[in-house]
Parts: C-alpha cells; sequence; structure tokens
C-alpha cells in the first residue's frame, strides 16, 4: 500500500488520514480498497472504540474519485471501471453500517466521493472552509455513493435543488440540512484531533468546539426552492422556472444553470433522488450501481469529463442537449436490474 492514506492507531482511536493533498485527497481505486481493507477489521476489533477520518493539506477533505481515470479506462474497459464504483459503495455501506463513532473532521472540499466517506459516518464536523457539492451533474454523471439517499432527505426539496443544479454548500448549509452534526472554527480542528487521539470523550469535545451559525443561505431559499421544485417532472421545473418573474434573478440564474448541465444526467438524478426518498440506504446503493453500470456506457460522461477536466474548454457537447429531446425508455433503462448480477453487500 502506497502512502494515498495512512492508517495509524492511537490508544483506542483509530485514525485515517487521506494524503493526496495535490489531487485535493481524492480517491483512487487503491485507497478504497484499502479503507474498506482497514474500516473493517477496525469495526470487529474491541482495542478499538472509534474511528476519525482527517486529511492532508488545507485546501481539501476530499474532492471526490479519481474521475480522470474512470474516463481513460471506461470506454475500453468498461468492467475494469464499474469494479472502481462496486468496492467505491460497499465502503459507502461499511460506514453506514459502522458499529462505532466514525468522525469526520471535514474542513475544505467535500464532493463527490468525499461525501461518500463522510456524511454516511456518525458524526460529521464542519468548520467555516467546508465547501459541500455533488457537482456531477456537470459532467455528465450522476450524484452517487449515496447521493440518492442524502439528498432526497434534505429539507423540502433543497435535496434536489442541490443534486440537479450542483449547488455548493457552505457549514451553516451543512448544519441545517442534516448533512453535518458539527460546526467548528478551522482553527480548532487541530486542538480537537489532538484531544480525541488522546482519549479525550467525544461528545463533551465536540460539544465545547461547536460554534453557533447564522441562518443558512440554502435555508433563506427553502421558500422558493419549494415552490419551484415541487414538481411531478424536470419538465416542469424548468417551465416554472422560465415562467418566474422577470425580477426573480434567482429563478433566472437557476434556469441558466440547469440548462448548461447534461440532460441525461438531470434526468437520471431527478429520478434517482425521487426514488431514493423510500428507499433503504443499501437498496439506493444497488440503484446507483444499476445507473453507474449503464451510464458508463454511453457518451455524455466521456463529453463532460472531457469538456471540464481533460480539455477544459468549458463547452461540452449533450446528446441530446435538451431535457425536451429526451427518450424517456433510455432514461428508465439504467434503473432496470443487470442481467450480470446486482450490487452485493458482506
Amino acid at each position: 500500500m502506497s502512502d494515498e492514506v495512512v492508517f495509524e492507531r492511537h490508544d483506542h482511536t483509530g485514525l485515517v488520514i487521506l494524503n493526496r493533498p495535490k489531487a485535493l485527497n481524492a480517491l483512487t481505486h487503491e485507497m478504497v480498497r484499502a479503507l474498506y481493507t482497514t474500516l473493517k477489521e477496525w469495526a470487529s476489533d474491541p482495542a478499538l472504540r472509534r474511528v476519525v477520518v482527517t486529511a492532508a493539506g488545507d485546501r481539501a477533505f476530499c474532492a471526490g474519485g479519481d474521475i480522470r481515470y474512470v474516463w481513460a479506462t471506461g470506454r475500453e474497459r468498461h468492467a475494469e471501471a464499474v469494479s472502481f464504483f462496486r468496492d467505491e459503495y460497499r465502503l459507502n455501506v461499511l460506514i453506514k453500517r459502522f458499529p462505532k463513532p466514525y468522525v469526520a473532521l471535514i474542513d475544505g472540499i467535500c464532493m463527490g466521493g468525499g461525501v461518500g466517506i463522510s456524511v454516511h459516518g456518525s458524526h460529521r464536523v464542519t468548520t467555516e472552509r467546508t465547501v459541500f457539492a455533488m457537482p456531477e451533474t456537470g459532467i455528465g454523471f450522476f450524484p452517487d455513493v449515496g447521493g440518492s439517499y442524502i439528498l432526497s432527505r434534505m429539507p423540502g426539496q433543497t435535496g434536489l435543488y442541490a443534486g440537479l443544479t450542483a449547488a455548493r454548500l457552505g457549514q451553516a448549509d451543512c448544519l441545517w440540512a442534516g448533512l453535518a452534526t458539527h460546526a467548528v472554527e478551522a482553527r480548532d480542528i487541530d486542538a480537537i484531533l489532538k484531544q480525541l487521539l488522546a482519549g479525550a470523550e467525544l461528545e463533551k469535545t465536540l460539544a465545547e468546539a461547536s460554534v453557533a451559525l447564522d441562518m443558512s443561505p440554502l435555508q433563506e431559499l427553502k421558500s422558493d426552492i419549494d415552490h419551484f421544485f415541487s414538481k411531478a417532472t424536470l419538465e416542469e421545473i424548468l417551465t416554472g422556472l422560465a415562467g418566474a418573474d422577470a425580477g426573480m434573478k434567482w429563478a433566472r440564474e437557476t434556469l441558466e444553470t440547469l440548462r448548461a448541465r447534461a440532460p441525461s444526467s438531470l434526468a437520471i438524478t431527478f429520478n434517482e433522488i425521487m426514488l431514493g426518498r423510500d428507499l433503504s440506504f443499501e437498496d439506493c446503493m444497488a440503484m446507483e450501481y444499476r445507473i453507474v453500470t449503464r451510464i458508463l456506457r454511453h457518451e455524455d460522461f466521456y463529453e463532460g469529463v472531457r469538456s471540464v477536466l481533460v480539455d477544459k474548454d468549458g463547452a461540452p457537447h449533450w446528446r441530446p442537449n435538451r431535457v425536451e429531446d429526451l427518450d424517456p425508455a433510455v432514461i428508465a433503462e439504467h434503473f432496470q436490474p443487470l442481467p450480470e448480477g446486482e450490487l452485493a453487500f458482506d
């Protein structure tokens, strides 16, 4: 194992350090496998009472998965690319089921795969530098790693809004929406970690470091979000935003944002969040595995990554380029059971 993720034992605490600061601690397949193996061992180790996850550098907790690797391999080696997500989703379920306190110190960017290894834990500690987002619709993908579960359980329609638009949420947003359990100051993170590794009582340590926050910007928008996003179809959301009063800048900007996203991704995201509201976590992950197996065969993902992360021209050519031109049968196919076998959990 390389030093991309570091595991340490401190008395009764297991420490995980994501250690790719130059890559914003993005998860490689090797890191995912190492996390799964070690956390599986720690879950049944009576000497360890809790796990703390932190990250190197001062910019990001984890900016996601190694999506460029998937982009480079997915066309020619589909099964290899899918295996990355299979292992990642199994890791997400392990964290959700973890039998001991699982404390994620989320200081900085937390997106995509970073959400999957933090938000499903019992304790999610954020700072004023935390930036949470599920930006997948901008690259022809969809909010995975449990996105269908967590976004569908945010207040009102705010999760649907965040998933479709890839909105960036701050510390107050995360706390209000239930994505975070604690809000602290970034300058106190090192002290909190030191105390926990020294054996300090978890709840008391976090409570003493917690700070009061003003109203969340997302909370302030909730009534508008609920009004426009409480529709039965994606098309109705777009129609409603297009018909908003001319002076409503937020509605205009939101419509422009959605029109720039991959139409196929918008439709898949809308459906997964609507379905996710009535599914267990494991069933959400099984649904997402069905989706990812299919979406890696479609051109929008490769075009989106090319435009945003490879060539960086910001001019993706979506197929089709309008929600109105989508084939409902093609979207529905992403959610069908897999003939080759469903995602299995231990």
